[in-house]
């Protein structure tokens, strides 16, 4: 099946729904026990999504734009691309001023802050050129490969460029997304306590990729390091079965509870694949949606924020289930309007 947005019949069922959900604007929605429920997606720029057609009208065509419509639409983003090169703290600014004054944004933490790796060609030309000549010529590193000074230095500038956003009060959450080989340890509970100790006060959320994290013998011990540490659990909808997948559990560590829709394509979660967009390909329907509605219910029992993150951005995939989710959240009467 063609990649292209417009060879998907996919794509054509996402639409045809989207119109039945309705294109106006998704507010932040307030649950029983006046908890915030924010709903929206981990792109508004992935190259299916702003196909023509797909998603954006037609003359919003500039990233500027883009953003401004999106903005109009949704009250949360999440900005992936801050995981593969540190932004520049004017590209925090621009965001913050392209957005309503009640928009958040969760932000990524690049590779290194999480334990993976990152292309040395992308990393910001003051910590690249100090690297040492042997590891300059890597073409990834680890946190691991770089002196101190230098990892301090890459934390250093990645929080720097998110303070325009936590200035003007668009700082949603830093999420820490840790890869499947970071396992319960206490190499890795050091490893998530110096990163709590690096944020400062910022507010920041974990997500882990290893079931063992959530298992029987393990769950209170890893739900107890986050809440010691003032960081939200990312609860998750994923394919299931696999080394990778951590059940969808929910769990509130402090005021903050994240959801993130990563979509069910198990053959394409763990293996390696042409485009990353294959990976998320998928278009919840209406009975999977509705599964979450008792646990978004269960988490505005017990947190004040919570965040609805659908990283299913394939063309408008994304924008469909959220829209979907919102509308089903007001009739079900979990929020009110």
């Amino acid at each position: 099946m063609s990649d292209e947005p417009s060879h998907d019949p996919g794509a054509a069922e996402a639409m045809r729904r989207s119109e039945a959900a309705g294109a106006g604007e998704i507010p932040v929605l307030r649950a029983a026990h006046d908890a915030h429920i924010r709903i929206g997606t981990a792109s508004w720029t992935d190259p299916t999504m702003v196909a023509p057609g797909v998603f954006y009208p037609d003359g919003v065509a500039t990233p500027e734009a883009r953003l401004r419509y999106y903005a109009s639409r949704f009250p949360l983003v999440e900005v992936d691309s801050t995981y593969y090169a540190i932004p520049a703290r004017r590209m925090g600014a621009i965001w913050a001023e392209r957005t309503p004054e009640h928009f958040l944004f969760n932000i990524k933490a690049h590779a290194l802050m999480t334990g993976q790796p990152t292309e040395t060609s992308r990393l910001p030309n003051a910590i690249r050129e100090a690297l040492p000549g042997s590891v300059r010529e890597k073409s990834r590193l680890y946190a691991k490969d770089l002196p101190p000074e230098l990892l301090d230095l890459a934390w250093t500038m990645f929080l720097d460029a998110l303070e325009p956003l936590r200035s003007a009060g668009k700082l949603g959450a830093i999420l820490l997304q840790y890869p499947r080989w970071v396992r319960p340890s206490r190499a890795s509970a050091a490893l998530i306590e110096d990163a709590r100790r690096r944020l400062g006060d910022r507010p920041a959320a974990v997500e882990f990729r290893h079931r063992d994290w959530l298992a029987d013998g393990t769950r209170d011990r890893t739900l107890a390091l986050l809440q010691r540490n003032g960081l939200a659990y990312v609860c998750v909808d994923e394919p299931q079965g696999l080394e990778s997948s951590v059940p969808p559990a929910t769990a509130v560590t402090n005021r903050l509870a994240i959801v993130r829709f990563h979509g069910r394509r198990a053959a394409f979660w763990e293996g390696p694949v042409a485009k990353v967009s294959e990976r998320f390909r998928y278009l919840y329907d209406a009975a999977q949606l509705d599964e979450w509605l008792p646990r978004i219910a269960e988490l505005a029992d017990r947190a004040e924020e919570i965040h609805l993150v659908f990283n299913n951005c394939y063309a408008n995939y994304g924008t469909t289930n959220a829209a979907e989710l919102a509308g089903m959240l007001i009739d079900g009467r979990t929020v009110g309007e």
